[in-house]
């Protein structure tokens, strides 16, 4: 902390004893950066701010006035330091009273007159009464602690004028080093002042004895011949006679100097009217020095003079004086007017107001100028907010900006607030609190005066608040929540319905943008009541944004198709899923800072309306995802434009997974949707359960189990859309190939090798198999199973319909259903096996061992001759295709 800031602190007061009105110096240190920091000075308990001189950091001097206690503590009080202390204290004498008949040496001037307040003292520094040096020799002080001669000499001073006056005391104190011969001076001294009263007196007496003699004589001679007399009262008397003559000359006197009086007359009546020009010029001056001033701005020193005007002219019953005061009012009533205009200017900064108000107050303006300040400040803001709206409103240039007008909006209207409504609290709880008038807070008129104005407008100014906080509120939601706002609210506060609606991220910046709002007031500290509906606006903002974020979702997540480029990786899946997942965990991140829960905020996801709603929109999603696999897996060639394939550009390899002239054929796109449904059952909905989990959302379960149930429906309905169009081609060709040429069971040759009915067949199933293994080897055993399983039920049917089999028949049919059994045994179900059983059973059975090894030499020669072609069915061999 600098010096600067450090509170007052009194370490030395010269002298540090004196009567009422002493001129005293003080010392020490941080008193003050000038003369507007010093705001209190007090010694022994009495205010002396108004006779203070601030000289410099360290120095003041000032008068003491006629504090209530004998001793007491030097306070100073500054703007930059706070209240000070004192190491030293101050002991107040009481004067000798005069009274009106003493004789008095002393010449009281007349005192200068001193403003009353105390940030504008323009007097002059009255003459120090200093008591005269009664031994007339040297002051020469000692270092004997004033503590000490009080303890020394209770009850008594060193102060020649108090009443329990001590000479040892003020010898020790004033003459305690000085010489014997110097006080034998000042002994003489004493002596020669006594005498010199004292004959003083009787010279009086002595030089005038004569003349009052001479004066008893005459007056005594005169009342013995008026006696003597006795004719007083008759006309022609010698006291008749003598007032006769008396009037003579009397008349003869005036007509003698009647020109010259007149002329001495008017001499002094000139005279007259020019001192009292003279001596009361200020006044005469007044009207011209305030309009001087005003158009100056010193509007300090115009109160300052009208103050001192109206203290000593105010109550004047003189024509020309109250001629004068009322010229100086009507004057002063146009700056009241002129002020009023200042201080209800908009816009203004407060510091300006408190100054204006402070100048009204002492110009004891009409009313309250602090309420109507506030009042109008009021006005002004809500003014400002709706101009906001219509500024926007009416703008046309909308494509101009590439942020949203409802965003660029409730940006102003935030600049609005939080740039104007702290100055309107920090104005209101200066009127509270009085500091509009004093900053220390010390007790005046003035300052008692707003703190009660001020609890009576409490409710008043609340509903001020109020005002402003429902109108933010309101225009915030006839931007971004019409739906919210009556007809009559949305005439006042919509308008919006041409404008854009906005996206989950511009929501979120408005959102934001409400935050600061809030948390800037909630630093004012203005009571949480008032605030509330900031509070509600921003849990419907919330809850707004994260719908619209999952309307647009689902939205993004439907144009997905578009991006599907049929290319498969090791997996046999392709980007689809990894782009479906990446959409959600964005959609997630987008809603991080929305959902995130401030202090004082609702948890959103918390609330029940709320969770049923995310919940159903992110089962809506995940239905729309599955919607568009299905769309894709009924799309003819000439719906896919295969010329164009959408790429991922921001990845390190964007074209690693494309191939050549690709072009998948609609067999080929039902395995690959196949193949990303299965991905999106094992991984891709789990994936998405944790980032639905971890970012609060709840029902992920639910959420789940729908989708998985979704995705095995069209799972299952894919899959028998292929099976259908693969196996029944390999099953229909089963009995016209058998019959071919017009072969008979019953009369047959001797069987020479499988024959090539069956060979085609198994030769359609290995295509089957490199078209699904080329796409993804875990559906294999799933497709060849089916495949397998239609075959073997047509064996078996083939077989049964036939009514009687010749031994080389026997052997024929053996030998192929034995063959084809044996091939496919990695892809045979229950079904199959049973199926391939009840064929078998329908054959007769072989009883000479020359026709079961011809069955077993056929049988291995077929094996061995489609090794080669046959190796795709054995699972051992299975090998990843690197694509």
């Amino acid at each position: 902390m600098s010096r600067a800031h450090q509170p007052p602190l009194v370490t030395g007061i010269s002298p540090n004893v004196g009567t009422s009105w002493t001129k005293v110096t003080i010392r020490g240190e941080n008193l003050g950066t000038g003369p507007a920091d010093l705001v209190g000075l007090s010694i022994c308990g009495h205010n002396c701010l108004l006779t203070a001189e601030w000289m410099s950091a360290s120095k003041i001097v000032c008068h003491v006035g006629p504090a209530k206690d004998d001793k007491g503590e030097i306070i100073v009080s500054t703007k930059s330091g706070g209240h000070g202390t004192s190491t030293v204290s101050f002991k107040l004498l009481k004067a000798e009273k005069i009274g009106i008949l003493d004789q008095s040496a002393v010449w009281v001037d007349e005192m200068n007159y001193y403003d009353m307040r105390t940030d504008r003292n323009k007097g002059i520094s009255p003459l120090s009464l200093r008591p005269s040096n009664p031994l007339g020799i040297d002051v020469d002080k000692g270092k004997v602690p004033l503590k000490d001669l009080e303890a020394m000499f209770p009850g008594v001073s060193g102060d020649f004028t108090s009443e329990n006056f001590s000479a040892t005391w003020y010898l020790i104190e004033n003459h305690s080093v000085t010489s014997f011969d110097q006080l034998r001076m000042a002994a003489s001294n004493l002596k020669k002042q006594a005498t010199r009263k004292n004959e003083g007196s009787l010279a009086y007496v002595k030089g005038g004895l004569s003349t009052f003699f001479e004066a008893q004589d005459a007056l005594a001679a005169i009342h013995q011949r008026l006696e003597s007399d006795g004719t007083e009262k008759v006309e022609g008397s010698m006291t008749q006679r003598l007032e006769n003559v008396l009037n003579r000359a009397s008349d003869t006197a005036d007509t003698l100097f009647q020109e010259v009086l007149g002329r001495k007359d008017k001499a002094d009546s000139t005279r007259n009217a020019l001192n009292v020009l003279q001596r009361f010029k200020f006044l005469f001056n007044l009207p011209l020095n305030i309009e001087r001033n005003i158009h100056k701005g010193d509007y300090d020193v115009v109160i300052n003079d009208y103050e001192k005007a109206k203290s000593l002219f105010g109550n004047t019953e003189v024509p020309v004086f109250k001629k004068v005061y009322a010229e100086v009012e009507t004057r002063i009533g146009a700056l009241r007017s002129l002020l009023l205009d200042k201080l209800l200017e908009t816009p203004s900064t407060l510091h300006d107001q408190k100054r204006y108000i402070r100048y009204l107050s002492d110009l004891h303006a009409p009313g309250d100028p602090a309420w109507q300040c506030i009042y109008a400040q009021h006005k002004w803001i809500l003014g400002l907010m709706q101009n906001c709206k219509e500024e926007f409103i009416n703008d046309q240039r909308a494509w101009r900006y590439e942020t949203p007008q409802q965003v660029q909006f409730v940006e102003k209207l935030s600049d609005v607030v939080i740039g104007q409504l702290p100055n309107f609290w920090k104005l209101w709880i200066s009127y509270v609190n009085g500091s509009l008038f004093s900053e220390t807070g010390e007790k005046s008129g003035q300052v008692e005066k707003s703190k009660k104005n001020a609890r009576q407008r409490q409710n008043d100014f609340k509903k001020m608040i109020e005002e402003v906080t429902h109108r933010l509120v309101k225009l915030v939601r006839g931007a971004l929540l019409p739906s919210t706002l009556t007809e009559l609210e949305l005439r006042l506060y919509g308008g919006w319905e041409s404008k854009t609606e906005l996206t989950g991220p511009w929501l979120t910046q408005v959102i934001h943008t409400v935050r600061i709002i809030f948390e800037a007031l909630v630093a004012l500290e203005i009571p949480n009541d008032l605030l509330q509906v900031i509070q509600d606006l921003l849990l419907e903002l919330r809850h707004h944004c994260l719908l619209v974020t999952l309307h647009h979702t689902a939205e993004d997540v439907k144009r997905l198709a578009e991006k599907e480029d049929w290319v498969v990786d090791n997996e046999g899946i392709t980007s689809l899923p990894a782009q479906f997942e990446q959409c959600m965990v964005q959609m997630l991140q987008s809603l991080k800072e929305p959902m995130e829960t401030k202090p004082g905020e609702v948890n959103i996801l918390q609330l029940d309306q709320a969770q049923d709603q995310a919940s159903e929109l992110c089962v809506d999603i995940m239905r729309v995802f599955v919607s568009c696999l299905e769309q894709l897996s009924n799309k003819t060639d000439g719906d896919i434009n295969t010329s164009h394939i959408s790429v991922d550009l921001a990845s390190p390899d964007p074209f690693s997974g494309l191939q050549e002239d690709f072009c998948a054929t609609p067999e080929q796109r039902l395995l690959i949707i196949l193949s990303n449904c299965q991905y999106l059952e094992k991984h891709t909905f789990l994936n998405m359960a944790e980032h639905f989990e971890k970012h609060g959302f709840t029902g992920t379960d639910k959420i789940t189990q729908v989708s998985v149930h979704a995705v095995k429906e069209l799972d299952e309905s894919l899959f028998d859309a292929y099976i259908e169009r693969k196996s029944d081609p390999i099953v229909g060709s089963l009995e016209p190939g058998i019959y071919a040429g017009y072969f008979d069971w019953r009369d047959c040759s001797t069987p020479t090798g499988v024959r090539n009915y069956l060979k085609e067949a198994l030769v359609n199933i290995i295509t089957v198999h490199a078209e699904v293994f080329t796409v993804s080897k875990e559906l294999v055993p799933r497709v060849l199973t089916r495949i397998v399983d239609g075959v073997a039920e047509e064996m078996s049917r083939l077989m049964q319909c036939v009514s009687s089999f010749s031994m080389n028949g026997a052997i024929q049919a053996r030998l192929e259903i034995n063959a084809l059994r044996d091939v496919v045994a990695s892809y045979l179900s229950s079904e199959s096996h049973a199926n391939f059983k009840q064929a078998l059973e329908a054959l007769p059975q072989l009883h000479s061992g020359a026709d079961q090894k011809l069955l077993e030499e056929l049988l291995n020669r077929f094996k061995s001759s489609m090794q080669l072609q046959l190796t795709c069915f054995q699972p051992s061999n299975v090998q990843p295709v690197k694509r």
